[in-house]
């Protein structure tokens, strides 16, 4: 099989990905990641085959506009000026993606298409004649009656109402559906079809594989949803085979008990003059050490107790913790739970809310602080109750439940089932 997989966005929309090309490659089979560019590197760290993609949206990662929806979310009137002002910026950027993703397409010779949401790749599915399969990594892509839109931040609903919470998610990919048509029939040379937009059915209606890469032992499932919607568990990437840790990391590691695992992804607020401060003080308060991974290159500098790194594979540092603080990426999630550890989260948009809700629900997290309320005091607040005995007990036992589901394998093993 040689599978071609697109997905664009930061590093937890990438690294799932990432793992299943490593996964596909340890079947024997062949996989390309079309990816942003700047991923490149992580990509040759794994040995995979790389196409680069333009960094499209990435670009405004800091533009003043996109910065206020990801801190502040998207609520009332000020949320929806917001909302247009931020498609109509990244509109052509994605233009310049989709370019990409057809170039990519042609060279491929690929068997099936694998992709995210964020791009419509199954126009290129169809262009060559292949499968296109969807790949969720967090959940509300696929409507059920059975709950809400879990993506959706709404008041509790009747439940004759669930179905039509899933429009807004729906929405969200019309949105960018003028731009999706244009390269469609422009760049690919396909004609206009109705249902061309829809993610979850191929050209003939018939339904589409979805895999679906997190937790039934997190996050709600309909069992009624068709065969062709599998829930795999989380995609888990292992640590690049020549990576090594720093050696003022392990010396850290080594010289007291285990450390709190502190992280904010890819999103978070960049002054990382005031995160330190704060952590610092809540460390301190709380009695415990931190390792603090920013991503910002490491530019800040360690104060006692805490040590800065820039990342470290989360496979090999989070069991080395004794508790994770994070944003509520799924990505972060899925380790957190995987590593058998409490969790602090701290969520800021999208579908981070969700795994911070689920986590408090699980019993393996205390109730969820938004980024942009976080202070020291409820920082050690939080962590003085990750050391609680019950909560260190769940999540240990859940951290089980979600390592036995190996969901990269049983992805690869849904896909080697319609090539």
């Amino acid at each position: 099989m040689r599978a071609l997989l697109v997905t664009h966005g930061t590093r937890g929309d990438v690294q799932p990905f990432l793992a299943l090309a490593v996964a596909l490659r340890e079947r024997g089979h062949e996989a390309v990641l079309a990816a942003p560019g700047s991923f490149a590197q992580a990509a040759s760290e794994h040995g995979v085959d790389f196409a680069p993609l333009d960094e499209g949206p990435n670009r405004l990662m800091d533009d003043p506009v996109v910065r206020e929806a990801i801190d502040g979310g998207y609520r009332g009137v000020r949320g929806k000026v917001t909302a247009v002002r931020t498609a109509r910026r990244i509109k052509p950027l994605m233009g310049v993606v989709l370019r990409d993703v057809g170039e990519v397409a042609r060279r491929s010779r690929a068997d099936v298409v694998v992709h995210s949401p964020s791009l419509p790749a199954q126009h290129a599915a169809e262009v060559l004649g292949v499968p296109a399969v969807l790949v969720a990594l967090q959940p509300g892509w696929v409507p059920t009656g059975a709950f809400p839109c879990p993506m959706v931040p709404l008041p509790r609903l009747p439940r004759f109402l669930n179905r039509a919470s899933y429009l807004t998610v729906s929405a969200t990919l019309r949105t960018f559906s003028g731009i999706a048509t244009a390269w469609r029939t422009a760049d690919l040379g396909l004609p206009r079809r109705r249902g061309s937009h829809d993610v979850l059915h191929d050209p003939s209606g018939h339904d589409r594989l979805v895999l679906q890469a997190f937790s039934r032992h997190v996050t709600p499932v309909d069992p009624g949803w068709p065969e062709s919607v599998r829930t795999t568990g989380f995609w888990y990437l292992p640590t690049a085979p020549r990576w090594s840790p720093p050696d003022r990391l392990r010396r850290f590691l080594d010289d007291g008990p285990a450390p709190v695992y502190i992280g904010f992804g890819s999103m978070a607020d960049r002054d990382s003059s005031r995160t330190t401060t704060m952590v610092t003080e809540a460390v301190r308060r709380a009695g415990v050490r931190a390792v603090l991974a920013t991503g910002w290159g490491g530019a800040t500098p360690d104060t006692d107790g805490v040590l800065v790194i820039d990342q470290a594979p989360h496979d090999w540092l989070l069991p080395r913790m004794s508790a994770v603080v994070h944003h509520g990426g799924g990505g972060t999630t899925g380790a957190a739970l995987a590593a058998g550890l409490p969790q602090v989260v701290c969520p800021f948009v999208a579908d981070q809310p969700h795994w911070a809700d689920r986590m408090h629900a699980a019993g393996v997290a205390p109730p969820p602080v938004r980024q942009r309320h976080l202070t020291a005091d409820l920082l050690t607040t939080a962590l003085t109750a990750t050391s609680h005995t019950g909560m260190r007990d769940r999540a240990g036992r859940l951290g089980r439940r979600i390592r036995a589901e190996n969901g990269v394998t049983t992805a690869v093993d849904a896909l080697e089932g319609i090539t």
